[in-house]
């Protein structure tokens, strides 16, 4: 609900272009459009510090927000880019998008995981390796999760987690059309050197083999 969203409050910005962009930022300001829901984009200026904090608190790509402009009706809006400044990484521009309670749209989810005290395969010296950190789900503008959890308790060391063991939010679904793996139990690197080395000893094992019978094969041939 929307109020249940963060608030983030802007200015309706009066002039366009990089002149009125530059004299924005110069005045502790940045720019920014909110465009979507089938009005007029509006043009909008956001003050430095409090974009600056969101930005460090995290998640501000996939947190919708309540936007405030003086003059206009509270909007529901989520970030769909930053623009930075090249050298110093400092914000320039952002583009916001107006959500409704039941748009559906594309973005990244941290993934979380439990389990790891009673994971025989870490207590075995395995590591927890993160293939996908964040996962791509299509969700409903007002059920955004704040992550989703994976369960690791009681996997061995080269067992994986897959998209479909993890329980998501009703109406959520990945954009990946797959059952693809999130994370594994991976051997300790001493553990994974000895196996490619037995790996290795067998096949040359397996080549001298086949190198005997070929010239056993030979000498009956003569």
């Amino acid at each position: 609900m929307a109020g249940q969203n963060p608030d983030l409050h802007a200015l309706v910005r009066t002039g366009t272009g990089k002149g009125a962009a530059r004299q924005a930022r110069r005045e502790g300001l940045v720019p920014g459009i909110v465009y979507g829901g089938g009005v007029d984009p509006l043009p909008v200026n956001i003050p430095y510090n409090m974009l600056f904090k969101r930005l460090k608190e995290g998640r501000f790509l996939s947190t919708l927000f309540n936007l405030k402009v003086d003059g206009h009706d509270d909007v529901r809006v989520i970030c769909r880019g930053v623009q930075r400044d090249v050298v110093r990484d400092l914000p320039t521009h952002v583009d916001f998008m107006r959500l409704k309670r039941t748009s559906k749209i594309n973005l990244f989810i941290a993934v979380d995981a439990v389990g790891q005290d009673n994971c025989p395969g870490i207590k075995q010296g395995g590591l927890l390796v993160m293939v996908r950190p964040e996962v791509e789900l299509i969700v409903t503008a007002d059920e955004i999760p704040e992550s989703i959890t994976i369960d690791v308790e009681g996997l061995e060391i080269g067992d994986t987690v897959t998209i479909s063991s993890v329980t998501l939010p009703e109406g959520t679904k990945p954009t990946i059309d797959r059952d693809f793996v999130i994370a594994n139990i991976s051997a300790p690197s001493g553990l994974a050197s000895v196996a490619d080395e037995e790996e290795e000893d067998e096949e040359f094992e397996g080549e001298e083999v086949e190198g005997e019978e070929a010239e056993e094969q030979d000498d009956d041939e003569e």
